[in-house]
């Protein structure tokens, strides 16, 4: 197994030079709320060129790799938005990119990833999830490249921990979306070296808590609670251990919020700040207007915006998609 160690802050700072070009810098801004029970930030990752945060993290660890190991392409398992991202810088760098996909992956995201030139499969949620552990795939060529376990990934992701601290040094707390946790703990890295005293915590969505079920148990859940719910970028049955060993020592706690929380959140992010974030990227909102996360200056991640129309069109209607 993997042992990570937080990302030293000269590796981020020199993944910042090193994807500046292929990158927005995204804006930090207030959520227009007046009642919150804090005052709330929305780090605004759906803003990228993909609409999620992933093109960092794709363009640092394909920029760092020997060309040699990309002469076969590169190929990954995605629910989405890392298949989008290394799809995008693939095509920048002129390189064979494979996707393995869910069955149940959204068609707004399987259009973008096949306009992006990736060749896509489709496996079922069983399989799936196994491939993010074994790392294997039967008759794909190529180098594999992790979505969340790798120290390239989390250098890029830790991009946005540099941004935020700049532009909100007097931040309290930062909640970030739980997926893998290789954004959570990208971000989590810068601000223990520069910031240690803010609070950083995890967010995951009900019907796929993972990382809540690790820190209850004291060990990397392998069988945690799943049901597939439009919430796909974030839900999982589990955590690979290296990373729930790293986020130990980074992250103080998880907040699980509902579908209804979550909904509720993605709502208010169009009415009030014109954002559009898929639900991924509404957890954080959520968890802040819950009142959970605590008072004090609270920084969201809105991790991405792509969301099916169809599920917007729901959830602008009063629906849980």
């Amino acid at each position: 197994m993997a042992r990570y160690d937080p990302i030293p802050l000269e590796e981020i700072k020199a993944a910042r030079e090193r994807i500046s070009t292929d990158i927005v810098r995204t804006p930090l801004v207030k959520l227009n709320v007046d009642d919150a029970p804090a005052e709330i930030y929305l780090k605004l990752e759906n803003l990228q060129p993909i609409r999620a945060f992933k093109i960092r993290a794709a363009s640092n660890a394909m920029r760092l790799m020997d060309r040699k190991l990309l002469e076969n392409g590169v190929w990954t398992v995605s629910a989405g938005n890392w298949a989008l991202g290394l799809a995008w810088a693939s095509k920048k760098l002129g390189v064979k990119c494979t996707i393995v996909l869910p069955t149940h992956v959204p068609e707004t995201k399987l259009e973008k990833i096949l306009h992006l030139g990736a060749e896509v499969i489709k496996v079922p949620a069983d399989k799936f999830f196994d491939i993010f552990v074994t790392r294997t795939y039967e008759g794909v060529e190529g180098t594999f490249v992790s979505a969340f376990s790798d120290p390239a990934v989390m250098a890029g992701n830790g991009t946005i921990g540099l941004e935020i601290l700049e532009d909100l040094p007097d931040v309290d707390t930062v909640l970030v979306p739980w997926g893998g946790g290789g954004l959570a703990c990208g971000i989590a890295s810068v601000i223990r070296a520069i910031k240690p005293d803010v609070k950083i915590y995890a967010c995951e969505i009900e019907t796929g808590a993972p990382l809540i079920a690790s820190y209850r148990s004291g060990r990397a859940a392998t069988n945690a609670d799943y049901v597939h719910s439009f919430v796909d970028g974030i839900s999982a049955p589990w955590v690979l251990p290296e990373m729930f060993d790293l986020a130990k020592t980074l992250i103080d706690d998880t907040l699980v919020v509902s579908l209804k929380e979550t909904t509720e959140a993605i709502r208010l992010l169009a009415v009030q700040n014109s954002v559009v974030a898929e639900g991924a990227g509404a957890v954080s909102v959520a968890a802040a207007l819950s009142g959970r996360a605590g008072t004090g200056k609270i920084v969201c991640i809105v991790s991405g915006g792509n969301i099916d129309l169809d599920n917007l069109v729901k959830i602008f209607q009063g629906k849980i998609p």
